[in-house]
């Protein structure tokens, strides 16, 4: 008898408003809620691999942007953090990223990157930015990058699907939270359709 593999998959995002369901085919998902900010991102996400072993973890919510419009979808390999990129000192690490190809081998049977429209960059940084300013990369958040720096340091492959839900400048965070349904519906769909 063939004994069926079984991939474990941390599915983790800030707040409940970002939680969506996602049934991946000989897939155990395990959702952590991460809380706003590096800080607790990196606790929780700490956490819940010690406790779960995970082949891969998947960062999922909202994101902020510059380049982009309401309603897209990045794939996230690339982590920036624009707090440390203040930091001229030896040893400081402001940027990450994590290889497309181990991403690929991590979930055979799942679709997502190749499903991606862009694989693009993530800017974290512990600040809500409401103006327009220079930052790099394609989305915002304030998570992304603390849980990429636990994946690293614990040698399991990392990516961010983040659903644009404010242009920076034009969008208050009232306005940011309003979308916060449309996150829900854009990414369940976006997993759905990278699972067929």
């Amino acid at each position: 008898m063939k004994l069926l593999l079984i991939m474990k998959i941390l599915l983790v995002y800030a707040i409940p408003e970002e939680k969506i369901e996602v049934n991946i085919p000989n897939a155990e998902v395990i959702y952590v809620e991460t809380g706003i900010g590096k800080v607790r991102a990196a606790m929780h996400t700490m956490n819940a691999i010690c406790e779960h072993h995970p082949d891969i973890v998947i960062n999922i919510g909202s994101a902020g942007t510059l380049n982009h419009k309401v309603g897209d979808i990045i794939v996230c390999n690339r982590f920036v953090d624009r707090d440390l990129r203040k930091v001229y000192l030896n040893g400081v690490i402001s940027e990450m990223e994590f290889d497309v190809d181990v991403i690929k081998h991590a979930i055979p049977s799942w679709h997502l990157m190749e499903h991606a429209k862009l694989i693009g960059t993530c800017n974290t940084g512990d600040s809500f930015i409401t103006e327009g300013a220079d930052i790099e990369g394609d989305v915002i958040d304030m998570e992304s990058y603390a849980v990429a720096d636990v994946c690293r340091e614990m040698k399991i492959p990392f990516i961010s699907v983040k659903y644009v839900t404010d242009v920076v400048g034009q969008n208050s965070s009232q306005e940011w939270y309003a979308k916060l349904q449309d996150a829900r519906e854009g990414l369940s769909k976006f997993f759905v359709d990278s699972i067929k």
